[in-house]
């Protein structure tokens, strides 16, 4: 997939396309739907398949103390899109000029003379332009103006069960069960392995260390059964996809104040991960950060979060 930011870096010689637009974040199931058709529709045409995006998200613009807190970083939803079947997404930059632009100037400018579009897939609430004052009818009209036909499909992207909303929410409280459910995947936080205070590895337990500032939403502080990505490994290596242990908190047994997200790939003290580039993937919370007593409680009670997370991960293939 080709990944463009900003329609100066769009082939000139560009033939037609089929488009569809949104912030995507988390590409979930709700997305998909609609991507799906995007890449259908453009084969049944002979035309590409392109995503329109924007970055940043426009409402952390418009109105910066209600941004929500993203999913996915842009990276990781340019990844998800990449799997989908696209020719290209179209990265356009979020401002506050960008947001002036009527319907009809951002249709026409981007739509119709930058992407050529012989038609247009979106959910049956979008809305764009200024003041989100372009709706379907809106773009159906202009659709007829400049010549690309318009598809709008019922009950996508926005409804109560395949929402961003709703997944915010299911990560806000550790349910990433049903963040999954949604995703049609485990939720990922992905970073750079870093120094910790080496504690684990000194409990027996010796732990990846995300770096400060993961890309992903991080879930509620507990503990999770989960997979270690080794993102660098090609995909046949039996070490690539790793089951873990994952803990995000404070540390509160040892007065920690820092957040921070971590891992124990169940049964493997062998691994030095420093520098790698790792993902975390959510499978099922077993418990809420806890202080304990005396460090002889913590290493008892990680002892059974590790049996619990082997018998959840046993049965199951990670994706």
């Amino acid at each position: 997939m080709q990944r463009w930011y900003g329609t100066d870096e769009i082939p000139g010689d560009l033939g037609p396309t089929v488009v569809t637009l949104g912030n995507f974040d988390g590409v979930h199931r709700g997305h998909r739907a609609v991507l799906r058709r995007v890449v259908s529709e453009a084969g049944d045409r002979g035309a590409l398949a392109v995503a329109v995006t924007f970055d940043p998200h426009p409402v952390a613009v418009l109105y910066p103390d209600r941004a929500p807190t993203l999913i996915s970083s842009l990276g990781q939803r340019l990844d998800q899109l990449a799997t989908l079947g696209l020719h290209a997404t179209l990265v356009l930059e979020f401002t506050h000029e960008f947001a002036t632009e009527t319907p009809e100037e951002f249709v026409r400018g981007t739509f119709v003379e930058a992407l050529h579009a012989s038609a247009v897939v979106v959910g049956k609430d979008t809305r764009f332009g200024v003041r989100n004052s372009g709706d379907v009818a809106t773009l159906r009209g202009l659709g007829t103006r400049y010549g690309f036909d318009v598809l709008a499909l019922d009950d996508i992207g926005e409804g109560a069960r395949w929402s961003s909303t709703q997944l915010r929410s299911d990560l806000t409280t550790g349910n990433v069960n049903h963040a999954a459910l949604i995703l049609g995947r485990p939720h990922e936080v992905s970073g750079t392995v870093v120094h910790g205070d080496h504690r684990g590895r000194e409990l027996g337990f010796p732990t990846a260390n995300l770096s400060a500032e993961p890309e992903g939403m991080v879930p509620a502080d507990g503990v999770y059964a989960g997979w270690l990505l080794r993102r660098d490994l090609p995909g046949g290596d039996p070490d690539r996809m790793l089951p873990a242990a994952i803990s995000i908190g404070t540390n509160p047994t040892f007065d920690g104040l820092a957040r921070r997200v971590e891992g124990y790939v169940l049964d493997r003290t062998d691994l030095e991960l420093y520098g790698e580039a790792i993902s975390f993937q959510f499978v099922e919370h077993l418990r809420p950060t806890l202080r304990f007593d005396s460090v002889e409680a913590l290493v008892g009670q990680m002892t059974e979060d590790v049996s619990r997370c082997r018998q959840i991960l046993s049965a199951i293939v990670p994706s």
